[in-house]
């Protein structure tokens, strides 16, 4: 079986925010940016990886999805505690330094950890975690 990660989806509160922290921040690259009916989607990825996207979606378009649903993943959301995801760098503490000079909320600096990996966490504009670990 020959199976690849395509793209994986992150909810947005603010697609301009969101824009300037995956494209601006974190260096990606635009692959594609859709309107409809006052909603936008935006697919990014790294340079160098076709293959490989982030779509930042707006939160709970899903159909059939409930108002307490919707609730739920706003509130979840304005907490952190909804999405995130996981990348991975050479050099850490550069990648540190550059995500923090953009104001980029920290939630940890680069740190050992005791499972055997060295990371950084930070919030993107939406409250998703981006943790990041340094490859060995």
């Amino acid at each position: 079986m020959d199976i690849t990660i395509h793209s994986s989806f992150l909810p947005h509160t603010d697609p301009d925010a969101a824009l300037a922290f995956y494209r601006d921040a974190l260096g990606f690259e635009v692959r594609n940016d859709v309107g409809f009916k006052g909603m936008r989607w935006i697919t990014v990825g790294p340079p160098g990886q076709p293959s490989t996207s982030i779509v930042l979606t707006p939160p709970a378009v899903t159909p059939g999805i409930t108002d307490d649903e919707r609730n739920l993943i706003a509130e979840m959301m304005a907490k952190g505690t909804y999405g995130g995801i996981n990348l991975a760098t050479k050099d850490l503490d550069e990648t540190f330094a550059k995500l923090q000079a953009t104001n980029a909320e920290v939630v940890q600096e680069p740190t050992d950890q005791p499972y055997g990996v060295r990371d950084c966490a930070f919030r993107d504009p939406s409250g998703n975690m981006v943790r990041i670990q340094e490859l060995r």
